[in-house]
């Protein structure tokens, strides 16, 4: 199944069920098109935090001359990051270099805390996209990333919640900027799967329903132009676009 969080005509905010085939929507009697304008598409859920997870993929490492950690490297970013499916995403001026990311994000299901690995997959909700949009001039700058990872709308999220069964366990991630390919893998590439992400999180953390982990990027990481269009695509869950404003 595939969810969509929207506000309808009215201005309520609703949960509703999405059909990909036809692109649309439907809640209470009532269908939308995805990209109806007397809707807004919002951010999938409402997290209190999002745990992202960097260096995931030893080929993104490498590419950041970085070597690969022995256990899952994390770092924060707050809700103020979350920005939506078809936005225009302002980003920060003045900056040399600020980057693509496209991650498999997964939300959890329920408040949680100390979830062996085995278990993991009982508190997941579902999986959706994200882009990790990142300030490289002052992420190398610091080492708590927060003016590198935690800006406003760092975090394009969406368009829907696919719960796992829609997901393959070897689903690929794509990155395009302007229609053309920058980034491809999938997650069997990543270094720690997502039980093994679960466990260690709540081994120091109490994750909440609707928080959520992005599992880090692939190789083939870039800067952003000023008017881009990126799209993430998650197979199983579908396309994430929004576009880019450099002041």
């Amino acid at each position: 199944m595939h969810r969509v969080r929207f506000r309808d005509p009215a201005g309520s905010i609703r949960e509703g069920t999405y059909d990909p085939a036809s692109d649309t929507v439907a809640f209470a009697g009532e269908e939308y098109a995805l990209d109806a304008p007397d809707i807004d598409v919002l951010p999938p859920t409402d997290p209190s935090k999002i745990v992202c997870i960097g260096r995931n993929y030893a080929e993104h490492a490498a590419e950041l001359g970085n070597d690969v950690p022995d256990r899952p490297l994390l770092f924060l970013k707050p809700p103020n990051a979350l920005s939506s499916h078809g936005d225009t995403v302002t980003v920060p001026a003045g900056k040399d270099r600020i980057d693509w990311e496209a991650e498999i994000a997964v939300v959890i299901g329920e408040q949680c805390k100390d979830v062996d690995a085995d278990d993991a997959m009982d508190v997941v909700a579902g999986f959706t996209c994200m882009d990790d949009i990142s300030n490289r001039d002052d992420q190398n700058k610091e080492q708590n990333w927060v003016r590198g990872k935690a800006f406003d709308n760092a975090a394009p999220l969406g368009p829907v919640l696919a719960t796992p069964d829609e997901v393959p366990e070897d689903a690929s991630v794509e990155l395009r900027v302007n229609g053309e390919t920058k980034q491809s893998s999938d997650r069997a590439h990543q270094i720690f799967d997502v039980p093994t992400l679960i466990e260690e999180i709540t081994t120091y953390m109490t994750l909440e329903a609707g928080d959520v982990i992005a599992t880090g990027t692939p190789e083939g990481v870039g800067p952003l132009s000023d008017g881009d269009t990126v799209e993430v695509e998650v197979e199983g869950v579908g396309t994430l676009e929004h576009d880019v404003r450099i002041p």
